[in-house]
């Protein structure tokens, strides 16, 4: 081989070495390309297996150690410490609620009268059943139905008071209508009044009834029904049966309490109290304060009844069977105005079935029902009227039901003139409500004054809703009042 063929040969060689990888090894066990091999041992994992236990024990007997730990340990203690006398701090000084003054199932909400079940519907106490979604849309509590017994007017030897009359319905819808009725949350009030159709309620004898009676309240309340009504309640509790009449009521087997409620008429404020007093009922509707009245002596009714009285026995009513409807009432006033009355004075508003859609006298019941027709007629003008009424009647409900000032707060006095009254309505921390009504033919400006009053306050509802829209902020320095117009304000706990 000459010369130039070596040449050849060793250029051949180092080109074959560059391509190998740089990983391969010679025979030598040297990196080509003159790299030094280094081998890296597999499962060279590094474990840390920390301190031994007498290591520890060393450590932990550290003077810095132990004073570290104290320091913690105190810091520790000192915020605990100081987070429960913090919290103690806060529960001390914050105010307390007020415990909810015991209520029973008529202070809930309002109560609601149908004197004729067949004017009220046509098939009697079955066609109450039918509209008990109607009332219950109502946020009615309770219903206070007939007198529906047997009995001729004025014939006391007619009277079967644990007899239904045929004309109204029978014992077992009765007791359909129970049933339903308490599946709703609606309560059952039976009018047992003996001589509904005659001259006198108690045949001018009351005396002469008294064990009959008796002997039905145990009947129906067996039955089921949640309360007994008697008008006239002064001829009854004035005889001697009137302690053991009442001893049936005051027995409780755990259930919810059955009532014994009445009504009078015609009895001035001090007799109404006297009255309460003597009967100890548990509902009574006394027909105050009365509209004919100056607004100032209704200011003092009320007050009069509402300091000597606990307001779960206080019942107020302007209609039923024996004073008419209360649109009809006099003065000749916009019935939302009455409802507004009724609703916020301290105790259970009652209503004659008709007054939630200003229903007059001689006008059945019967026309409610056309109110959900959506056919056009020459009496749409006065549907709308109606159904405003009924609204603004659903929207007082609703208010009773549910605020605690309007349900069981205290009532303060604060304007009463010739033709209006306002009043204030409050209870512990919750919202406040302020009631104002002028049923005169002139405007009326009302100087308010107690130290819980706020500079405005907001329209919860009004009669006069182009000025006293709902909503609105209206100052309370001296608010105004359009003649026949009434508004509820409301405004908040001002601590």
């Amino acid at each position: 081989m000459n010369k130039e063929e070596d040449m050849k040969e060793v250029e051949l060689n180092e080109m074959d070495q560059e391509k190998q990888p740089m990983t391969g090894e010679t025979p030598t066990g040297t990196e080509k390309n003159g790299c030094v091999k280094v081998k890296v041992p597999e499962n060279t994992e590094v474990k840390f297996t920390g301190l031994s236990k007498e290591e520890l024990m060393k450590v932990a007997d550290a003077a810095g150690w132990v004073r570290t730990r104290w320091v913690l340990l105190v810091l520790f203690w000192l915020g605990w410490i100081g987070m429960l006398a913090g919290a103690i701090v806060i529960i001390v000084q914050a105010p307390r609620c007020k415990p909810i003054p015991e209520m029973n199932w008529w202070n809930e909400g309002f109560l609601y009268q149908i004197s004729d079940v067949n004017s009220f519907s046509e098939n009697g106490l079955k066609g109450v059943e039918e509209k008990l979604d109607y009332l219950n849309q109502m946020k009615v509590k309770g219903l206070v139905l007939g007198p529906i017994h047997t009995v001729q007017a004025d014939h006391l030897s007619t009277l079967e008071l644990t007899s239904i009359n045929p004309e109204f319905g029978s014992e077992s819808q009765l007791i359909s209508l129970l049933e339903r009725a308490h599946r709703k949350g609606i309560s059952i009030v039976l009018d047992l009044t003996p001589n509904y159709k005659g001259v006198s309620a108690w045949f001018n004898n009351a005396a002469s009834v008294a064990e009959q009676l008796k002997k039905a309240c145990v009947y129906w309340l067996n039955n089921g029904v949640d309360g007994i009504f008697l008008s006239h309640l002064n001829d009854i509790a004035n005889t001697e049966a009137w302690p053991s009449l009442q001893d049936i009521f005051n027995k409780t087997d755990g259930t919810k309490k059955r009532a014994l409620m009445g009504s009078v008429t015609g009895l001035s404020g001090d007799d109404v109290s006297r009255l309460q007093n003597l009967s100890s009922v548990d509902l009574l509707l006394t027909g105050l304060p009365d509209p004919t009245e100056p607004g100032v002596r209704q200011a003092q009714v009320i007050q009069l009844l509402y300091s000597n009285h606990l307001q779960t026995s206080l019942g107020w009513s302007l209609s039923g069977r024996t004073l008419g409807s209360l649109a009809s009432r006099t003065p000749a006033v916009p019935v939302r105005l009455y409802q507004m009355l009724l609703f916020t004075l301290p105790g259970t508003p009652v209503f004659n079935a008709g007054d939630e859609v200003g229903l007059k006298a001689g006008e059945k019941p019967e026309a409610m029902w056309d109110l959900e027709s959506q056919a056009e007629d020459d009496n749409a003008t006065a549907k709308e009227e109606r159904n405003a009424v009924r609204d603004f009647f659903k929207a007082l409900s609703d208010l009773k039901g549910k605020e605690r000032s309007l349900l069981h707060g205290e009532y303060f006095s604060l304007y009463s003139s010739s033709t209006s009254l306002a009043f204030l309505r409050l209870w512990d921390q919750s919202e406040r409500f302020l009631v104002a009504l002028n049923w005169g033919s002139d405007s009326v400006t009302m100087t308010l004054t107690n130290s819980d009053l706020p500079a405005e306050a907001r329209v919860c509802a009004s009669t006069d809703t182009e000025n006293l829209a709902v909503h609105r902020k209206v100052s309370l320095e001296k608010l105004e009042l359009g003649p026949k117009q009434a508004v509820l304000l409301s405004y908040a706990f001002p601590g």
